[in-house]
């Protein structure tokens, strides 16, 4: 099978574990990108966030973030985003109001978090290891609904991590039974994401492909969080980091190292070199 497109995770992917990338990562993409395989980064990150790990990767392609729900090439060049819209963004943060958590309404230009001091300090969790632009404006706020009735806002995503876990619980089922507007996906062991129903990972994928004439069959997926696994299992080629968890693995077609031993230039290499370049295989009529 020859394959035209790579889609990466960024967490626990391309990343190490220590959040640096390695030098054979970097040159593992540079290698696949000389023989002409579209590279995409497919993340639950902000669009700034990502293009920051494209940018030191040297991938000049389209960029599926916000959980699918951005999908660009830079903020002002977008090939599609899926907003929540003003109305459900407020009424969705009046609720979150009502617990202790923080809120981080996430824009491409910007993200507006509400001031609040908890005890397992996740602002600075939330806010300083996102690994987004310092120009990615942070705009902190005492009341985030206060700031929405001023100045409207339709953002491709919403994140809160809550204090307690009844609280979870007690939003999980109110925004489940208040809200078809959006889709809701666990973050870790207190959060929770939204982003606008219809938007997921493997569908922004599937959008991009559809748009660069590359069928799924054509893709090879690297993946290592659960919400992976339908692009994973999509995909030509699904594979599954050595650190993701037991169900991703199940869903994959390989499984490569992990994160901490260069898992993605190890499949690159094992996979991509004994495929020609894409502008040979056109050249000799074996592919269009």
């Amino acid at each position: 099978m020859i394959y035209r497109l790579l889609a990466l995770n960024i967490d626990g992917t391309l990343l190490q574990s220590n959040g640096k990338l390695h030098r054979s990562t970097k040159d593992a993409i540079g290698y696949v990108l000389d023989k002409g395989i579209y590279v995409t980064l497919v993340t639950s990150r902000s669009f700034p966030s990502a293009s920051k790990v494209a940018k030191a990767l040297k991938i000049p392609s389209m960029l599926v973030t916000h959980r699918g729900a951005y999908i660009g090439n830079t903020v002002d060049k977008q090939l599609q985003v899926k907003r929540i819209s003003e109305d459900v963004t407020y009424d969705l943060v009046r609720l979150l109001e009502g617990f202790e958590c923080q809120i981080r309404v996430q824009h491409e230009r910007f993200s507006l978090i509400n001031k609040t001091k908890t005890n397992h300090n996740l602002l600075a969790k939330t806010v300083f290891s996102s690994g987004e632009p310092v120009l990615y404006a942070h705009q902190f706020v005492d009341s985030i609904s206060e700031s929405l009735a001023k100045q409207r806002i339709a953002p491709p995503k919403i994140e809160v991590k809550f204090e307690h876990p009844e609280d979870l619980k007690d939003a999980t089922e109110a925004i489940s039974r208040m809200f078809t507007e959006i889709e809701m996906f666990v973050a870790g062991p207190l959060g929770l994401e939204f982003v606008p129903t219809g938007a997921s990972k493997v569908n922004g994928l599937i959008y991009l492909g559809e748009c660069l004439g590359i069928s799924r069959k054509e893709m090879v997926v690297i993946g290592a969080d659960i919400d992976d696994i339908p692009m994973i299992e999509a995909a030509g080629l699904g594979v599954a980091m050595g650190n993701a968890p037991v169900a991703v693995k199940q869903a994959a077609d390989w499984i490569t190292r992990s994160q901490n031993e260069q898992g993605v230039a190890y499949m690159v290499k094992e996979h991509f070199r004994k495929q020609h370049p894409i502008s040979f295989l056109r050249k000799m009529n074996i592919i269009k």
